[in-house]
């Protein structure tokens, strides 16, 4: 089997690429420049916000990844743009998505930490979300996939409430017990009721959102849609489809772990199985991000040969850093769950071929709250009442230098206890290329200049007192103005 992929394929059968086993292709979408794609006017632009789970910054090809094979998203960044400074609201899953749907601080929302299955708490119906927003603007509008804003009356919560409860027309293979983790064969333990649906014996929830996703764009492409193809993978345990995984195994560098108590037998249809908690270069994490990255090119084939492409604007990015237990951020310094830049700092990748320049790299900060606010924009929707913390980066999609407002960004994760992975109860806050972190722990602080240390390796904090009692009165004060628990 090969190691590389010389032949671009120009066309797909996307059914086949899902039953045949121990085939490795990937799609070769087409692009067109602007001069190639004229744009009509004030034309509603389809928009599909595609997102992996815990996907640290470096695991990319086109963030310098060599291992990991993303070819498709990789042309995604050739012909589009890539930012190298998209930060995520919180280092965990929940409040990123609170804020992506709200375009508000998940302080502001009270949603700063994951939300268990059991949770009593969820996002509030009062929020116009994303989907609504999209919604009061004429378009039809589906999620697939992964939700996690909300506990489960099915795992105990007293109330719950689902995505058809903010403003998605459709709701497709999401789930209704909790995101238990290393479920990716079918039967799915986070949702029993999801029928298989895909050839063979072995149907991948990622290979079935990618499946969902096409069939929802063939469905509504008479009409402007808003799709949020919310991945399960790659969160942990790490498990991928054998054939791939045995593909990873054998590039150089490979990383290896002997199957769990949990599958002393190595089944690789069963949680847990030999590699799935490689510590670098995991072949399960690398497998799982192959299928992402191969519904990424069947999305785009599909746009074109629909005639979609040039009016559909494309998103690819995550919901907060890789675990550190399975991967590597760097050249950030730590993963999931901290305040560190590996933990917040995320690949960020948009295309349209009439609106977006192409092969272009923005360096100014922004974060995932931006994004409500910047869709407004492109697709012209009416003003509404929601409170907005974020700005519309919409000028940056399109000139990459666009000159921005100056602003600070904030974090706010309080904990009981330390996470499991190494997060601690901290808060943080960026001004210019200074950063502190405050520890609630223990109180002390940590101060960083990431425009000379990206690595975060150098504590400046003793060097600069009067930059730090800045700082920190400045995060205190933001901390009473959205009224931070």
């Amino acid at each position: 089997m090969q190691t590389s992929y010389n032949l671009l394929m120009m066309h797909i059968n996307r059914k086949k690429i899902l039953a045949v086993a121990g085939v490795l292709t990937f799609v070769c979408f087409g692009f067109n420049s602007k001069k190639d794609s004229p744009v009509k006017e004030n034309p509603k632009y389809n928009v599909i916000y595609i997102l992996a789970d815990d996907l640290g910054y470096s695991e990319l090809g086109c963030y310098g990844n060599t291992f990991n094979e993303t070819p498709n998203i990789d042309q995604m960044a050739k012909h589009g743009v890539r930012f190298t400074q998209f930060y995520a609201a919180a280092p965990v899953c929940s409040p990123y998505r609170a804020a992506l749907m709200t375009g508000q601080y998940p302080a502001r929302l009270h949603i700063t930490d994951y939300l268990r299955p059991n949770a009593a708490q969820h996002l509030d119906t009062a929020q116009t979300t994303l989907a609504e927003m999209f919604r009061a603007n004429g378009y039809h509008t589906g999620i697939v996939g992964k939700w996690h804003l909300s506990g489960y009356t099915r795992a105990g919560a007293t109330e719950e409430t689902l995505p058809d409860k903010h403003g998605f027309d459709e709701v497709l293979v999401s789930e209704n017990r909790g995101i238990a983790e290393g479920w990716y064969f079918h039967p799915y333990g986070f949702n029993k009721e999801i029928e298989k649906k895909l050839p063979g014996d072995h149907e991948y929830i990622t290979d079935r959102q990618n499946e969902e996703a096409l069939e929802f764009i063939d469905r509504n492409r008479a009409k402007p849609f808003f799709l949020f193809l919310s991945h399960y993978a790659v969160h942990t345990t790490n498990h991928g489809k054998p054939e791939l995984v045995e593909h990873f195994r054998r590039k150089d560098g490979a990383g290896t772990s002997p199957p769990t108590k949990g599958n002393p037998e190595n089944d690789p249809y069963k949680r847990w199985p030999a590699d799935s908690k490689a510590p670098r270069n995991n072949p399960h994490l690398a497998a799982q991000l192959f299928v992402i990255d191969q519904g990424v090119g069947m999305i785009m084939s599909r746009l074109k040969e629909l005639g979609l492409d040039k009016n559909t604007i494309v998103v690819f990015t995550s919901d907060n850093g890789g675990e550190t237990r399975v991967t590597t951020n760097a050249p950030l310094r730590g993963g999931k769950s901290m305040l560190y830049e590996g933990g917040v700092r995320e690949p960020f990748v948009i295309w349209n071929p009439t609106l977006f320049p192409q092969d272009k790299t923005v360096t100014t900060p922004v974060c995932n709250y931006d994004m409500y606010p910047s869709f407004m924009e492109l697709i012209g929707a009416k003003p509404n009442k929601q409170l907005l913390d974020g700005i519309s980066i919409a000028r940056l999609f399109k000139n990459p230098v666009a000159k921005m407002p100056e602003r600070t960004f904030y974090w706010h994760y309080p904990l009981d206890k330390p996470h499991f992975l190494g997060g601690r109860s901290a808060g943080s806050i960026r001004e210019g290329d200074w950063k502190l972190i405050e520890f609630f722990d223990d109180g002390h602080k940590e101060l960083y200049n990431l425009k000379d240390d990206i690595g975060e390796t150098n504590d400046l904090a003793a060097k600069y007192p009067d930059k730090v009692t800045h700082l920190l009165n400045d995060l205190k004060a933001w901390r009473q103005r959205v009224h931070a628990e």
